[in-house]
């Protein structure tokens, strides 16, 4: 990298919002702008360069975080482009655990909408310092003033406004930055590359002064060195805002807010200037943290290029079939053909070569050092969420947690070609999400993808078809269920068996007992080495581990139970860890069968924003489904409904409230709890 010299020049940055606030219009403009790419790609004419997969182009919708590296002034910024959608917020996290910075990007027209709340939600999670841009200022209903509002009711940020628009809607002109107290008009002809910076107009003035006081009352709040010369009445020169500005927003004390029209090629080399002078550099932030695998010591990596190996794996992608690891190097430097230890192999591993990432476009460096976001090449079995660093300086870098899958499909292959180029498909699919499981059912035959939502798999199956060119048959959604035992129950078994000229012999007793919401699968034994030898507690263990695993009333798996081994027996030189294993699964079975089994079912934690007028219909209608509404709070001519439903209830909610509020309606799921059908 041509300006990898210094580290402090590097950001690390994300663009994050609620799906069609334009963050990927934004993104392209940036490329643009700062000579990455040669035209302008709109997602509208399925020609983004960050949204570069089949399905993101035909939906016009961003479904894989893209990184992309640009270079601005001084200045070498990385950003990921997230995506939007509730389905895809594993791709958030993701890239969020590994940003420095991020842009939130706002609808003049929608302010804050639901999805930006939970993304930010997901910053403030990682304290990720953050500015916002408040885009689409060209559009019918504009508001800039109304969505900065939005962000203080919604999110209980502080944003500080360092531009205010010229005009809106079809009248947006250009910005006046409240910084240098000046006016920036952009060229249409020269597609936004042009713009002018001029004295303010003077029907701008007196905005332009109303809120440079502002701006100085919201600083003077949080640095005490701008608050005595503001109340002094001194004059604060530009530099030494930006530097308040700066100390604040990595602080995260404020949000500094800036506006335009991405679409309209107006604001986006302003916001990029804002990246360089406020948002933080790999040095700006606190170091990364590491436990030592053997002592479980707290290890500290500073950002230096000659320190210990710090990376860590954050996305993997199967493109064209080869696997590409993407990672973030916190300390130390990779070079291409060297050798890397994974501590959760407690193994090394080779990088064949190391990638400079442009959307889907790749370039091979010989090295890279922190700072860097990367992609690597030759990485057999690291995954998602794996450290690399060096063996004599070993350290897992906090490990990622994921939701569970809450809505299953059943597919089959539509012909034998199909049948078998299908668990390959599905193997790549779930290396790249770890929110994507994949199960057989022993009894039908089928295979069960499990995925965070419905159109989450409707994605999956469109890129099986398109990308590798495999046909399923799809079986409509299933829920995930669960089983528990309602009541104690004895079971006990014996096995007495020859099996290739050998005897194997067991017998088991068990009791199960019914737990807690949640508490899970625990074993006690209570049984002495002279009744049952040590080696084969554990396999009566497993034995009845993975009978629970199968389940018994409609094959989900058994939870929220005790197992105690109560007693059993064994012949010398006749028993078998195989004899207990089979015996144990079968006294599991008995003491199901002599005792009654419940289903539990997913309880969706499910937030409704709909205007004031359709709230009774809404509420109606998540009563018709089951749900329990458990507040409802107004913000903004909109009602907030939180409520708990079943999820088998939930399928095909977003049509039915949309279509009940005229598509001004939305809301957001998440999974909340197992209980009892």
């Amino acid at each position: 990298m041509s300006k990898q010299k210094n580290i402090s020049k590097i950001r690390n940055i994300g663009i994050m919002a609620h799906i069609d606030a334009g963050k990927t219009t934004v993104t392209e403009r940036i490329l643009y702008y700062t000579g990455k790419s040669y035209k302008l790609g709109e997602v509208h004419d399925g020609e983004a360069i960050m949204d570069w997969m089949q399905d993101e182009q035909d939906r016009g919708i961003t479904i894989t975080s893209a990184v992309t590296t640009c270079e601005w002034n001084e200045s070498v910024i990385q950003i990921i482009d997230t995506p939007g959608h509730v389905d895809f917020t594993v791709e958030v996290e993701r890239a969020l655990r590994v940003l420095d910075g991020a842009i939130g990007v706002f609808c003049a027209v929608g302010g804050v909408e639901p999805q930006s709340e939970t993304v930010w939600r997901q910053a403030d999670r990682y304290s990720v310092p953050r500015m916002a841009f408040i885009n689409k200022m060209d559009r019918t209903g504009a508001d800039f003033f109304a969505a900065v509002d939005s962000m203080i009711q919604k999110l209980h940020a502080n944003p500080v406004m360092i531009q205010v628009p010229m005009g809106s809607e079809d009248r947006f002109a250009g910005v006046i930055d409240l910084i240098n107290m000046q006016q920036i008009c952009w060229n249409d002809e020269s597609l936004g590359a042009q713009f002018t910076i001029s004295d303010i107009d003077g029907e701008y003035a007196d905005l332009a002064l109303e809120y440079r006081e502002r701006l100085l009352e919201a600083l003077s709040e949080v640095d005490d060195t701008i608050m005595e010369r503001y109340l002094g009445e001194e004059e604060i020169p530009s530099q030494d805002l930006i530097a308040a500005i700066r100390s604040a927003t990595i602080a995260r004390k404020i949000v500094p807010v800036l506006c335009g029209s991405a679409l309209k090629n107006k604001g986006i080399q302003p916001l990029l200037n804002a990246v360089e002078l406020f948002l933080p550099s790999p040095k700006d932030v606190p170091p990364i943290k590491g436990i030592h695998p053997e002592t479980g010591e707290e290890v500290k990596f500073l950002p230096e290029k000659n320190g210990p190996l710090a990376a860590l794996i954050f996305k993997v992608s199967m493109i064209e079939g080869r696997k590409l690891s993407f990672a973030r190097i916190y300390s130390g430097k990779l070079e291409s053909g060297s050798e890397v230890f994974n501590p959760a192999l407690n193994r090394t591993e080779k990088l064949s070569r190391i990638l400079k990432m442009h959307a889907n476009k790749r370039e091979r460096i010989d090295q890279a050092s922190a700072g860097d976001i990367i992609g690597i090449v030759g990485l057999k079995d690291s995954g998602t969420g794996d450290t690399l660093c060096s063996q004599n300086f070993p350290a897992f870098l906090e490990k990622m947690e994921y939701e569970a899958p809450v809505i299953s499909i059943a597919i089959e292959p539509k012909t034998h070609a199909d049948q078998e180029k299908i668990d390959n498909v599905l193997e790549k699919f779930t290396i790249e999400d770890p929110t994507l499981k994949v199960s057989r059912d022993e009894e039908t035959g089928q295979t069960i993808l499990s995925g965070m939502g419905e159109l989450h798999l409707e994605i999956i199956i469109s890129r099986m078809h398109k990308e590798f060119n495999t046909h399923v048959n799809v079986g409509s959604p299933q829920v995930v269920y669960r089983e528990v035992v309602t009541a104690p129950a004895r079971g006990e078994a014996v096995f007495e068996r020859e099996i290739t000229g050998k005897a194997h012999y067991a017998k088991v007793a068990i009791r199960l007992m019914p737990l807690e919401r949640g508490k899970g699968v625990s074993f006690i034994s209570e049984t002495t080495p002279e009744q049952i030898p040590e080696q084969y507690v554990a396999a009566i263990e497993t034995g009845i581990r993975e009978s629970l695993e199968g389940g018994f009333l409609k094959g989900y798996p058994l939870v929220d139970v005790e197992i105690v081994l109560e007693s059993g027996a064994f012949e010398e030189g006749r028993s078998s860890e195989l004899a207990f294993s089979v015996c144990a699964s079968m006294a599991c079975k008995n003491a199901l069968n002599s005792t009654k089994i419940a289903l539990l079912e997913p309880i969706m934690s499910v937030e409704v924003f709909v205007p004031d007028a359709y709230m009774g219909d809404a509420i109606s209608d998540l009563n018709a489904r089951g749900g329990r509404v458990e507040s409802i709070n107004p913000k903004a001519g909109i009602q907030v409904i939180k409520a708990v439903v079943p999820l088998s209830r939930m399928f095909g909610y977003s049509t039915a409230i949309r279509s009940a509020t005229q598509g001004r309606g939305t809301f957001s799921m998440q999974f909340s709890k197992f209980d009892r059908v």
